[in-house]
């Protein structure tokens, strides 16, 4: 660990136990893997440099906040949207009076805005009151009128937002607020926010949803044995996280050797609503196969080519995928530099023999290595579940 007197601590990370337990590991750690020469894309979204997790705390009514504390509430509001807004982002706002108290708060679940919704639960909106959101105000008329104007014919005189709207369709709010004599103060926890809601502005950057790859391996990497038998590797609590985060994909992706091997459901098991299932490969699948049945949507793409997986997602808006595939298929998008994240669920045991999480990338020299850094570490049952964003060497040289 670096440090020392007159030297800033690299950034930690924190491992988080399900019992909200937290214990700090140091430096910042990082996942390397290796890989085919591809063009590189700056880190989007660094993992947020300060922990505002409100799950801790109860804000009751007449509570005074500070403003971190009100935005961080707000985040913590937009998170209950996951899942519940494509094509749309993530967005909390919360309403204090001038001086801090507790006015009301609000999330976008696909119909009215953030903002909206707050101001509707609010019973009064005192004269000097501020408003907290995650994402700059839209100023434009799509499904719902513009957020400026619902928040200007409320009386709020203070807008604090904490990421600036990068769609075009949306752009002017701050402008518009202003012009109307409201106060506007632009980026109190910008990178915390904008973590959260890293799969719709990954839509807006790249023109295309936001790629998760889920592996669920042995601590030595493997992810069957070398009978091929692979049921179950993980622990049951951790299986059941990742119906909670299929709840909150647009969309799960799988191969047709995944559908022929293993005979997936693919769904949120209850937990919340069930995306939209899509197979992809040429290989015909069994008009039985659960992958087909009416829980939920399924769309087969009958092609290895990624651009018809990208025209699909654009067509359907989608903000976020969730891949669910052996390791062919995952390091086949890996290889396109299409996988934005990888979510690791690790078991306490190993395997020695078997299948490795990643297949063979070609690769022949360190310089060809794909790198990832650890956002979050998290202790589910027995087992980790590890979030890796997909990042670009900062120096020449790498680690």
């Amino acid at each position: 660990m670096t440090g020392g007197l007159g030297v800033i601590p690299e950034p930690t990370v924190k491992v988080r136990m399900r019992e909200n337990q937290r214990v700090a590991v140091a430096p910042f750690a990082h996942l390397v893997f290796a890989r085919g020469i591809v063009r590189r894309l700056p880190l989007l979204f660094p993992p947020p440099r300060c922990s505002t997790d409100s799950r801790a705390r109860v804000l009751k009514m007449n509570q005074v906040l500070s403003a971190e504390s009100a935005m961080a509430r707000a985040i913590e509001c937009a998170r209950l949207g996951l899942g519940k807004t494509f094509p749309n982002p993530i967005v909390g706002a919360v309403i204090t009076s001038a001086t801090g108290e507790l006015i009301s708060e609000g999330f976008h679940q696909g119909t009215d805005h953030a903002e909206v919704v707050a101001i509707k639960a609010a019973k009064e909106i005192p004269a000097g009151s501020i408003i907290y959101v995650t994402l700059e105000p839209c100023n434009h008329q799509g499904k719902t009128p513009p957020c400026t104007e619902a928040i200007i014919d409320a009386g709020i005189s203070k807008v604090v937002y904490a990421v600036t709207d990068p769609n075009p369709i949306a752009a002017g709010g701050t402008a518009k607020l202003r012009n109307s004599g409201i106060e506007v103060v632009v980026g109190l926890l910008e990178s915390e926010a904008a973590f959260d809601n890293r799969a719709w502005i990954t839509k807006i950057a790249k023109d295309r949803p936001r790629i998760t790859w889920k592996i669920a391996s042995t601590m030595d990497g493997k992810v069957a044995a070398s009978d091929g038998s692979s049921k179950w590797i993980t622990s049951e609590l951790a299986r059941a996280d990742v119906a909670a985060l299929r709840s909150q994909a647009d969309a799960i992706l799988t191969s047709t050797a995944t559908v022929l091997a293993d005979n997936p459901l693919l769904t949120s098991k209850g937990l919340g609503k069930n995306p939209v299932r899509i197979v992809m490969g040429e290989r015909e699948i069994a008009p039985g196969s659960q992958v087909l049945n009416s829980d939920a949507e399924t769309v087969v793409i009958k092609s290895h080519d990624f651009q018809d997986l990208i025209s699909l997602s654009k067509e359907r808006e989608f903000n976020q995928i969730l891949v669910e595939s052996g390791p062919t298929f995952g390091t086949a998008l890996l290889k396109a530099d299409l996988v934005d994240e990888v979510i690791l669920f690790q078991a306490p045991t190993f395997f020695g023999s078997g299948t490795p999480s990643i297949s063979d990338l070609g690769v022949s020299t360190i310089s060809q290595r794909l790198d990832f850094e650890i956002a979050d570490v998290e202790v589910i049952g027995a087992d980790l579940k590890i979030t890796l964003i997909n990042c670009a060497n900062q120096e020449e040289g790498g680690r």
